[in-house]
């Protein structure tokens, strides 16, 4: 029962945020070879799909807005003024990817330490109730205990299920913007939802029915 009730929750998370029109993976991938090949245009295209996107997940990693919508810009400007722009096969992935390195640099310039190419995974990714539209009241309660769940997680597994979930992201796509390999990803994740279940399965049974 509380495993059921753990899945579902976390399904209802990702559903009541998923995008009423889904970007087609493959009219990212023509829209990005068309900037390749010199329509800047299209540039402007995948900036309307993904800055929605780019400033939720970069609004987990950095709670400054300003330092969050100068760096989505910054990242766009720059790719503009590219001569040869990198192939990627998935454009999402690599724009998540671009703007948490962006942020990241930002913030440790901000603090006064250099970031290194083999840094460690960040100290904070906040996952918190505005990140989730709960629609029903009945369900509410319920996802409530997850999110409290998902406090208790560590960063990097707040960000898998974050990237899992709600971005509806593939292992690929979630490996690449985490910077590790496949079954890393894969263990991770499942690392995260067995300490979440475990969590879940201490609460009273009385917020479980």
């Amino acid at each position: 029962m509380i495993f059921f009730i753990f899945t579902a929750s976390l399904r209802l998370l990702a559903i009541q945020r998923m995008p009423e029109d889904p970007i087609n993976h493959k009219q990212d991938t023509d829209c990005w070879k068309s900037f390749i090949e010199g329509n800047r245009d299209a540039l402007g295209i995948l900036f309307r799909r993904h800055y929605s996107d780019l400033f939720r997940y970069g609004n987990k990693i950095c709670t400054d807005i300003a330092m969050l919508e100068d760096c989505i810009q910054e990242l766009f400007i720059e790719l503009w003024q590219s001569k040869n722009p990198p192939p990627a096969i998935s454009v999402k992935a690599y724009l998540l990817k671009a703007i948490k390195y962006k942020l990241l640099k930002a913030l440790h310039k901000r603090s006064n330490t250099l970031l290194q190419a083999d840094m460690p995974e960040s100290s904070h990714f906040e996952i918190s109730y505005e990140t989730f539209i709960i629609d029903k009241q009945e369900h509410a309660e319920k996802t409530a205990r997850v999110i409290n769940a998902l406090e208790q997680l560590s960063a990097r597994q707040k960000e898998i299920i974050y990237l899992k979930f709600y971005q509806n992201l593939s292992y690929e796509e979630v490996s690449e913007i985490m910077n590790i390999n496949y079954q890393v990803a894969r263990n991770l994740l499942s690392q995260a939802i067995k300490t979440m279940k475990k969590i879940i399965q201490k609460l009273p049974l009385l917020f479980l029915v």
